[in-house]
């Protein structure tokens, strides 16, 4: 039977995982440049996106509540209604909503236009010029194409006020 002499040293597991001073101070030196420069670009207000094309078509919008729970998009130019949205109608009801939230947090009301914007480059913008608000619209794929059939839709036969179309009394 032999007996085998282990040391205490040779028993002693390396549970420390040892990482050299330089690389350390290196990521960490860079991940405060990296985080001090977003901010210092935020913080400009720099805009650092590819410049907007041309614009093809513009038409600006409103859009109103009725009584019956549906949201009349108009045509500002000519205060025609162009569609009725009725029960959520999800993106544009979405969007709009979002759009008239920030109006309500800097104290605009509901009369100014939003513009529909039709670039060069088949994009598709919505803006909002009473708050400087905008939104790039293709950015959301194929809900896109709830705001571009607004761009070409004709507007409709107002609603006839009351008392039209009878005949004038004797």
């Amino acid at each position: 039977m032999s007996t085998h002499a282990t040391s205490p040293a040779s028993t002693r597991h390396h549970d420390e995982i040892v990482v050299p001073r330089g690389p350390l101070i290196a990521i960490t030196l860079l991940l405060i440049l990296s985080v001090l420069s977003v901010a210092a670009v935020r913080l400009s207000g720099l805009e650092i996106r590819e410049a907007d094309a041309p614009a093809v078509k513009v038409r600006t919008l409103r859009f109103e509540d009725r009584p019956d729970g549906a949201v009349a998009v108009l045509d500002a130019s000519n205060g025609r209604v162009i569609d009725q949205l009725y029960g959520e109608q999800g993106f544009v009801r979405g969007v709009m909503r979002g759009l008239a939230r920030e109006r309500k947090r800097r104290g605009v009301d509901s009369g100014p236009a939003f513009e529909l914007i039709a670039r060069a480059d088949g994009r598709l913008t919505l803006s909002d010029p009473a708050t400087g608000q905008r939104i790039d619209l293709e950015s959301f794929g194929p809900n896109a194409r709830e705001f571009a059939r607004l761009l070409d839709a004709p507007t409709q036969d107002p609603a006839p006020k009351a008392g039209a179309g009878l005949p004038p009394r004797s």
